[in-house]
């Protein structure tokens, strides 16, 4: 059994008061990124306008399943505050527990950095002909073969990123400069996942799938699989504009 992703230099707080406020700041994140599409793109008409029924009902039902996973993290959150809150000041099995929640939740919206087990992608574009949907496709693959933590970047001298990849990311921009939540990423484009390895690698090799949609496009990906990988890039928690926790 691979191991579980770490946080990458997570230091363990003992004052109760202050897991209590970053818990509840989570959770309202949480409850926020529950909502938003997965990930979208600004040219996403064209990109769902070329899809047939079944591949429409296929990607709906991986919104709907992120949704209910990310739903069912929230209740498990919940239940583990209102033990916390009826269990008095003392309870160090209570704290050690919301701690441990805490840093699970921090890797899932990308707050924290992370390392385990997963995979490197190289995705040479020599005819600039990659799409930003073809990104998208490989960031999809790897969340539906179970990556944990996913960062998208670019190894040219005026890439930005690299980019964390959240519920809320998106894709836009052309072949050859494409942009990733803002930023645009040069090629070739490098995604770490963290997850694992022969899996993530089985679910990108599959006939039809993210390895021959970059060579339809004249490119290339390579897939490179590692004991630890780092995931550095951070997403910046933000307060949710519409959505509130529900009594």
């Amino acid at each position: 059994m691979p191991d579980k992703p770490q946080r990458a230099d997570a230091p363990r707080h003992g004052a109760r008061a202050l897991i209590f406020t970053v818990l509840v700041a989570a959770l309202c994140g949480l409850l926020g990124l529950a909502i938003a599409t997965q990930v979208r793109t600004t040219t996403s008409d064209d990109v769902l306008g070329g899809l047939r029924s079944p591949e429409l009902l296929a990607l709906l039902e991986q919104l709907n399943a992120r949704e209910a996973a990310m739903r069912n993290e929230v209740e498990t959150l919940e239940d583990t505050l209102a033990g916390i809150l009826a269990s008095g000041t003392d309870n160090q099995a209570a704290i050690a527990e919301a701690q441990a929640q805490l840093d699970v939740l921090a890797i899932q919206i990308g707050s924290v950095a992370a390392r385990g087990p997963g995979v490197v992608l190289t995705v040479r574009d020599p005819n600039r002909a990659i799409g930003p949907e073809v990104l998208l496709d490989q960031v999809q693959e790897l969340r539906s073969a179970g990556a944990e933590a996913i960062q998208v970047g670019g190894s040219g001298e005026s890439s930005g990123g690299p980019i964390r990849i959240g519920v809320d990311s998106w894709f836009g921009g052309t072949g050859g400069a494409i942009v990733a939540d803002g930023e645009t990423l040069a090629g070739p484009y490098v995604i770490t996942a963290i997850g694992d390895p022969p899996t993530l690698e089985a679910a990108l090799n599959i006939p039809g799938g993210a390895i021959d949609t970059v060579a339809r496009s004249g490119g290339r990906l390579t897939i490179q699989k590692f004991d630890e990988v780092e995931v550095t890039a951070l997403r910046e928690l933000r307060d949710p504009q519409y959505a509130q926790p529900g009594g």
